[in-house]
């Protein structure tokens, strides 16, 4: 009885810590977890540096790698289960993944979920098609510079030379993240 008694709190301890951490407004609140504060930066050909690749295994512990859509624009969006921006927005990832699919290929990368459960139960529900990589450390996370490791979700765009062309932190609209999909996908390579 002491021993359920201590899990459900264990339990409801994390939950409120996720979703008031989730449901921060600032990009730089040290709590744990900060809702993006939707801004988006466009980088200039010129200026942009290589993207990390990432390798690692889905949800379901299938390998993958971002190495597999070389040549094309891929999209990679940070997100979690426990996140309430996040499951707002998958909608519109699907969208746009939907509707770019000839263009892009589209990433995942569920973070600080340590049971690979809740994210296979949300990919179900939003109908989400493309692979997630497994990240429940972060470890993944950490090797894009490029995005805040607190501010979640964010996504990141990579031209064709495996470049950071765009980023966006906090919650994409679909008419955005296809727009700026498509001007990458315009350059030259």
């Amino acid at each position: 009885m002491k021993t359920r008694l201590i899990a459900t709190l264990a339990t409801a301890t994390l939950v409120v810590t996720g979703v008031s951490a989730c449901s921060s407004t600032s990009a730089s609140d040290d709590k744990g977890f900060a809702a993006g504060d939707g801004s988006w930066s466009k980088f200039p050909a010129d200026k942009r540096e290589p993207a990390a690749v990432l390798t690692g295994t889905d949800l379901n512990g299938k390998k993958i790698s971002t190495a597999d859509a070389k040549g094309k624009v891929i999209v990679v969006n940070v997100w979690g289960s426990w996140c309430a921006p996040c499951r707002h927005e998958a909608p519109a990832l699907v969208k746009a993944a939907d509707s770019t699919k000839n263009a892009a290929a589209f990433y995942g990368i569920n973070t600080r979920d340590l049971d690979p459960g809740p994210p296979q139960a949300f990919s179900r529900a939003f109908h989400i098609s493309y692979p997630s990589f497994y990240d429940p450390d972060g470890a993944l996370l950490l090797k894009f510079t490029e995005l805040p490791p607190k501010a979640i979700p964010s996504t990141l765009v990579i031209d064709r030379k495996g470049r950071s062309a765009a980023r966006f932190v906090g919650e994409v609209s679909t008419a955005t993240l296809v727009q700026a999909i498509n001007d990458v996908a315009k350059e030259s390579q």
